[in-house]
């Protein structure tokens, strides 16, 4: 009697078992058939999309080769604008520093000219002018 109650109790627990299996087998079948047609999708995709990765890397190399010799001539260009602008720099010193001394010795020289052309003058009036620039003196007095 113990037999057939341990044989029972067996078989319900056999077929409580079962009845919870069928059900989660009946879910992993039908996530095993969808995993198979999303990697039948995948497999169908993949070449395209690496095509696509691939030419969307050689573009982006091609930009990056073009951005680089652009960088090249800018730098060239800003080198030379420096080298301007420290030119620039030393004029602009030089007129700063020697500007006022340039200023002072070109008064002299004019103030110098200004002298000699006041000295020629009363020369030629005191002595009667010149005859025809030859250094003949005209006594028309």
């Amino acid at each position: 009697m113990i037999g057939e109650i341990a044989l029972c109790v067996g078989a319900v627990t056999f077929a409580v078992l079962v009845g919870w299996l069928i059900p989660l087998l009946i879910q992993l079948r039908k996530a095993v058939a969808e995993s198979e047609q999303l990697l039948a999708r995948v497999n169908a995709e993949l070449p395209l999309l690496v095509k696509e990765i691939r030419s969307a890397m050689e573009n982006a190399n091609s930009l990056i080769e073009h951005a680089r010799g652009g960088v090249v001539h800018a730098a060239v260009l800003l080198h030379a604008a420096g080298a301007v602008g420290d030119t620039i720099q030393r004029v602009y010193e030089t007129v700063r520093g020697g500007g006022r001394s340039l200023l002072v010795t070109l008064a002299s020289m004019l103030a110098g000219f200004r002298a000699t052309t006041a000295v020629v003058k009363a020369q030629i009036h005191r002595e009667g002018g010149m005859v025809n620039g030859k250094g003949g003196l005209l006594n028309v007095r």
